[in-house]
This record gives structure tokens, C-alpha cells and sequence, in this order.
């Protein structure tokens, strides 16, 4: 796959998980995000893609390649996780 399309179709599957929420919201009050929510989720979700990207495009061998992402989205997850129930109780903590 071409890197510029790669790179759109990681755009459009950030923004199609941002949207998840948003129509969430529109069918139950249990889906609550605020404008805040969405920003910090966007910031993440594309400073996400990007960086994956920038792996992709650097790093040639598929070993130290697939090693490198699955620890980015480790890394990830563990943000959000704290950011969303906050599992390590730090102030940033969404509950």
C-alpha cells in the first residue's frame, strides 16, 4: 500500500472511532462526553496514527517494526485506560 494511503486510511479509522461516541450519545444518556472528551481523544487517536506511521515509514525490519508498535499501543492504552477509569488512582484520573 502507497504510505500517503495508508496514512488517509489511519485518518478515517481515527475519525470513525471518534464518531462511535457521538452517535452513542445521540441514542443513550449513558454515553456522556463532553467537547474536552473529543479533543483529548482526537489529540490521541492522531498522535497515535502519526506516530505508527512514522514507525511504518523508519523502520525496516519487521521485528524491531511490530515491536515498536505493539508497544506504542500498549503505551496508549494504558493513557486512555487512566484517562477513562483511571486504574493507577494519578490526578488525571477520569473517575
Amino acid at each position: 500500500m502507497p504510505k500517503n494511503k495508508r496514512l488517509i486510511f489511519f485518518l478515517i479509522m481515527a475519525g470513525t472511532l471518534l464518531a462511535i461516541p457521538y452517535i452513542a450519545m445521540q441514542f443513550s444518556s449513558e454515553v456522556a462526553w463532553t467537547r474536552f472528551d473529543f479533543i483529548i481523544a482526537g489529540v490521541f487517536l492522531f498522535v497515535l496514527v502519526f506516530l505508527a506511521e512514522l514507525i511504518l515509514r523508519n523502520i525496516s525490519l519487521k521485528k524491531y517494526r511490530y515491536l515498536l508498535l505493539a508497544a506504542l499501543i500498549f503505551i496508549f492504552l494504558l493513557i486512555w485506560l487512566e484517562l477513562s477509569v483511571g486504574i493507577f488512582n494519578t490526578p488525571f484520573a477520569g473517575s
